[in-house]
């Protein structure tokens, strides 16, 4: 069930917190929504729940409208919300039952439903206690159980691995990655290097607006511009090294990692390559080049060039 977004736009009175963003998300994919607090994140994924309604544009997910048919897609929903809306003093099973009939589960279904959640989201060896008796991790699970109970064809998540300690996490993207192959995902995190191994896609919004869309490997490769270069050079001196290599025409800056090492840091004018070049200046100027790497944009990288004030 696709999702499909057209010049949406969010107003909380005289402030704009989604300003005519537009974006399609097709059934097996995994987008990554990125941005800094405020961004419109949250709203956004709001807005495709039917939690709250479009100031202008439109949203439909599959053929249904959010100012239509609000009912019809909540049935075609998981949502797990930042906060987990879990009730503490309820045994897990319970818990998950009382979804499935809040989301209209058939009464003969709801057995099955709630033995593949259990199994599918890990919950086998906590099923019999109270929610407020698991670690956060298997919180998380329960709220991806409640969820999936319905067998929803979209799946939206708001920070889903939130106060996860390393191995946690490791498990929930598992879970989130096997449960994407089937369905249409929507996740918001923090953690740049969550999303980039969990998402097929990632789309960072700064300031109501989107500011990049595409794959890791698609938006590194827009970031390239320049070629960057880390390099150490030896027997000579430092001063006349870091000077000769200004001097080279491909050359744009050049930095010092360390002040009186021979470790510098090179940018390439745009369309340039100074591999070649410093090559060449070293056998000329017998000075040994010991080190030459060329640095990979990261996604951090990227993501502060287009969110930060």
């Amino acid at each position: 069930m696709n999702i499909v977004v057209k010049n949406f736009s969010k107003n909380y009175g005289l402030e704009k917190a989604v300003d005519d963003i537009s974006f399609e998300v097709k059934t097996g994919e995994i987008l990554g929504f990125l941005g800094p607090n405020g961004a419109g994140k949250s709203t956004t994924m709001k807005a495709i729940t039917s939690y709250l309604s479009p100031s202008a544009g439109t949203i439909h997910v599959g053929e249904y409208s959010v100012l239509e048919n609000p009912e019809k897609i909540k049935k075609h929903i998981g949502y797990l919300p930042e906060t987990n809306p879990l009730y503490g003093e309820m045994p897990v099973l319970d818990y998950l039952i009382f979804c499935a009939e809040l989301q209209d589960v058939p009464k003969e279904s709801i057995k099955d439903r709630l033995h593949k959640m259990i199994r599918v989201c890990g919950l086998e060896v906590e099923k019999h206690k109270k929610i407020n008796e698991l670690s956060k991790g298997y919180k998380q699970r329960v709220g991806l159980a409640q969820a999936l109970i319905h067998d929803p064809e979209v799946l939206i998540l708001d920070e889903p691995t939130t106060g996860l300690d390393p191995n946690q996490i490791v498990e929930i993207r598992e879970l989130i990655k096997r449960i994407g192959k089937e369905k249409t995902v929507i996740l918001s995190s923090h953690i740049l290097a969550e999303v980039e191994a969990t998402c097929d896609r990632i789309m960072i919004i700064n300031k109501g607006k989107i500011v990049a869309d595409g794959s890791p490997e698609q938006l590194r490769k827009q970031a390239q511009g320049r070629e960057i270069l880390k390099i150490t050079v030896e027997d000579g001196n430092v001063n006349d090294i870091f000077i000769a290599l200004k001097e080279l025409n491909s050359v744009e800056v050049v930095l010092r990692i360390e002040p009186d090492s021979g470790d510098f840091e090179i940018q390439s004018k745009p369309e340039f390559s100074s591999r070649r070049p410093i090559f060449q200046l070293c056998k000329e100027k017998n000075w040994v080049l010991t080190e030459v790497t060329v640095v990979e944009t990261k996604l951090e990288d990227i993501f502060r060039e287009l969110t930060i004030n």
